[in-house]
């Protein structure tokens, strides 16, 4: 139960609702809003169950649909994603203009961030694949193959989505049992191939204690034809991409630390002269008559400096 707007919670689970809809300084994982357009395709339907099933536990999916055409009026998605608390959303939809039609998003502060619509080609269902499927809610190790992720703005921005989505949970460290599920995204002139494939250890032909590493697939497998897109302008994305202060490791001066994790420090020591070093006596390190006559008018030069300066004080 939420209370009014302006009017504090009466009870312990409106208040527990409204503490997790605030922003925190440690985000968990995106919930995934998971919705269907007035008209929706079998296809398209079952493109998005599939990614349903890859997504959970962290989605929501609705079964009634929606009237809801996101490029003309993103005013109501914007409303049910902030019901849901969810900031993530996939819609399926399907016209004769635009037929198989699947539109990803995310939003920001309960507004639009960026938006990607995809059509719907060459789809084989993960049901299709007679193999053995992947526990549910296991971290995916995302792999993104093709040169445009890298040199072109709007598919800079949809790996970025990508990421954003099934990322799941960061962790620091992962044993290689820990990895099961392996989502490939293949960036072809226009489209996005996606294939989902199982990792599979096997025994190492020599006397190797790692395993051999092979990869099965198990669907779905998908290309997504980029259509229109709607991306957030560079400030605001700027602003919701930055990290808060209490957040950010605060660097250590002096102190370094190498690839292999082993820390080292700085010390800065003020300039030394070296006339007054002591050095072992040798032969061969004494001072020519040369060099003594210099040092001998050295020290003169600075008595009498000295000399001058203590009579301007005292006068």
């Amino acid at each position: 139960m939420q209370s009014k707007v302006g009017m504090k919670p009466t009870t312990h689970k409106g208040k527990k609702a409204i503490l997790k809809k605030e922003p925190k300084l440690v985000e968990g994982i995106k919930e995934t809003l998971f919705l269907k357009g007035s008209k929706a395709s079998e296809c398209v339907v079952s493109v998005m169950k599939d990614l349903y099933d890859i997504k959970k536990p962290h989605a929501c999916i609705l079964h009634k649909k929606h009237c809801i055409r996101p490029f003309e009026n993103v005013v109501p998605l914007e409303q049910l994603t902030s019901k849901h608390n969810a900031p993530l959303f996939m819609m399926a939809s399907h016209n004769k203009k635009r037929p198989h039609n699947l539109v990803i998003g995310r939003t920001y502060e309960n507004t639009l961030l960026d938006m990607i619509e995809f059509g719907v080609e060459n789809y084989s269902k993960m049901q299709d694949f007679k193999v053995a499927k992947i526990t549910s809610g296991i971290k995916p190790l995302l792999v993104f193959c093709g040169e445009l992720f890298n040199t072109s703005y709007a598919y800079i921005r949809i790996k970025n989505l990508f990421v954003d989505m099934f990322q799941r949970e960061r962790v620091e460290k992962i044993t290689l049992q820990g990895l099961e599920h392996v989502l490939c995204f293949t960036a072809c002139e226009h489209r996005i191939c996606i294939n989902s494939f199982r990792i599979l250890l096997k025994k190492s032909d020599s006397d190797s204690t790692t395993p051999k590493i092979d990869v099965e697939e198990i669907g779905p497998r998908v290309d997504l034809v980029c259509r229109r897109n709607k991306f957030a302008s560079e400030d605001l994305f700027k602003q919701a991409c930055k990290m808060p202060k209490a957040v950010k490791i605060k660097k250590k001066k002096n102190i370094s630390e190498d690839k292999l994790g082993t820390t080292y420090g700085s010390i800065h020591v003020g300039a030394q002269n070296l006339d007054k070093i002591q050095t072992r006596k040798m032969k061969g390190l004494k001072k020519t008559l040369s060099e003594k006559k210099s040092s001998q008018k050295r020290k003169l030069a600075d008595h009498s400096n000295d000399d001058v300066k203590k009579i301007k004080a005292a006068t």
